[in-house]
């Protein structure tokens, strides 16, 4: 009995041991619990402003100082030549140069290119010019030629700006010179060249290396105009200015604003937005570490498709209380996402934002926007918007629909619009009698279409005001920097208060 005691005791202890042994086994093979990749951070500019962002998904890779506002020089050249080419119907029109185009200008800003009262240029021979080799009176003859005055162009860009959803800058002048109320963060100025790289016209002329401008009053023989932007133009290996992958950009300088610059380049597949502000001559090399850090340690990844994924086993969404299916909703933006190397998709938070929370930037048939999300960061998105027609809509809210020969018959019911002859003859005897009261009906609804109109104008004005402030707030929160604290830089830069 007793030997029996021992070799159970033994046979416990062995199977003990045996299942110790296969659970250290297992543990050798199962991998700790993943963590996502943390947002690189370790990297930085001597300028007192920058951000660098992915031009497809606007992704914001690494920014200082961002929702702060300085001013901008000629970098201010890029909003203008795109409300230009978005309002002209062809660049061969021709710009007649003015007085005030030539003269009325900063003192000391000078005319680079001798242009004169009087000279004739195509649009496109002025964008050249502007872009180039920033000639302001290129701007301002470009402004009086689409806005019909200085004033009414400027009321056009700011109108660009708020339509892109920026909310921390405002321009005064077509140029970028010196003015108290032009300013502009380098977060919407990279929305605003993200817009402007957009514009494959403006790409064209912007990544130009030179242009000749045909005879001018003082230049009979022509002139050609060199760009100015040194990453652009640098094909020395060994100097500071050589950067490859740059492709386009501007540049910028005055007094008060130093030295900006805006530049857009390409590595692989991806490509990318630099914005630099308030520098003392390291505009470019911060530009090159913030292109290289974004190249080096940042991926995008597609998330075509996702939106399917958003539906119920019945191929239904509801968004505001409204139901759609899937055949009437479409992808509208890019569907990729920018995360660090070695994230996945599964890494990325998503979000639906409806009503208010769309912003000013979102499409009119917009229902929604998914947002995608790492660490709180906004790495992508793209809109759902409707498919329905606005008679697709009308005949869905009224019943209503039209039979063969045109005649608008219920739809319930095809016979109840079918007349005999004897009532058409009757309806169209009384025709004038109908007509007139038609007429003062159809002013009558006109008049309430109007007012109505105009009181949900205003009120989505309120409410885009007071989701321009919100953002301004997230914003200022994700610097770590309070309103209070927003409003005493700018009073100091600026002497005002924003608000």
């Amino acid at each position: 009995m007793k030997q029996l005691k021992i070799t159970i005791r033994h046979i416990k202890f062995r199977a003990a041991a045996l299942a110790a042994g296969a659970v250290l086994a297992m543990e050798a093979f199962v991998f700790p619990a993943y963590a996502k990749p943390v947002w690189p951070s370790d990297t930085g500019i001597q300028a007192e402003a920058g951000i660098v962002v992915d031009q497809e998904t606007g992704a914001v890779i690494f920014g200082q100082n961002i929702h702060l506002p300085y001013a901008p020089a000629s970098i201010t050249k890029l909003l203008t030549a795109l409300v230009v080419i978005e309002n002209c119907d062809s660049l061969d029109e021709m710009v007649t140069f003015s007085h005030d185009a030539v003269y009325n200008v900063e003192s000391g800003s000078g005319n680079a290119l001798s242009l004169e009262e009087g000279d004739q240029l195509t649009v496109r021979d002025c964008l050249y010019a502007m872009i180039l080799r920033s000639s302001n009176q290129a701007a301002n003859a470009l402004a009086e030629h689409v806005g019909g005055t200085r004033d009414g162009f400027v009321q056009m860009m700011n109108e660009t700006i708020r339509e892109l959803g920026c909310t921390e800058s405002n321009f005064a002048n077509p140029s970028g010179l010196n003015d108290d109320n032009q300013y502009v963060s380098a977060y919407d100025m990279a929305i605003i060249s993200r817009a402007a790289f957009a514009n494959e016209t403006l790409l064209e002329i912007n990544s130009a290396d030179s242009y000749d401008l045909p005879a001018t009053i003082l230049n009979p023989d022509g002139r050609r105009v060199n760009m100015e932007h040194k990453l652009l133009i640098t094909e020395d290996e060994t100097s500071e200015t050589y950067y490859p992958y740059a492709v386009a950009g501007k540049t910028g300088y005055t007094s008060i604003a130093g030295n900006t610059l805006v530049t857009l380049a390409q590595n692989g597949d991806r490509q990318q937005v630099a914005v630099i502000l308030k520098s003392n001559w390291t505009h470019y090399s911060d530009t090159i570490a913030l292109m290289d850090f974004g190249f080096s340690r940042f991926q995008n990844l597609d998330a075509s498709g996702d939106e399917a994924s958003l539906f119920d086993e019945n191929g239904s969404l509801t968004v505001d209380g409204q139901t759609y299916q899937q055949d009437q909703l479409a992808a509208e933006g890019v569907q990729k996402v920018t995360v660090p190397l070695e994230a996945t998709l599964a890494d990325v938070d998503r979000e639906l934002v409806s009503g208010d929370g769309l912003g000013a930037a979102a499409p009119e048939n917009a229902v929604a926007q998914v947002r995608y999300t790492y660490d709180d960061r906004q790495v992508g998105s793209y809109y759902l918007v409707s498919t329905q027609t606005a008679e697709d809509g009308a005949s869905q809210e009224t019943g209503m629909a039209a039979d063969e020969s045109g005649a608008v018959t219920d739809g319930e019911n095809p016979e109840a619009g079918q007349e005999t002859g004897s009532a058409a003859a009757g309806s169209f005897a009384a025709g004038p009698v109908l007509l007139a009261g038609g007429a003062l009906l159809a002013a009558a609804a006109v008049i309430l279409i109007l007012a109505v109109t105009i009181r949900r104008h205003r009120e989505q004005e309120r409410l885009e005001a007071e989701a321009r402030r919100e953002r301004r707030k997230q914003r200022l929160a994700e610097i770590g920097c309070s309103e209070e604290e927003f409003k005493r830089l700018f009073e100091e830069r600026y002497g005002k208060d924003r608000e």
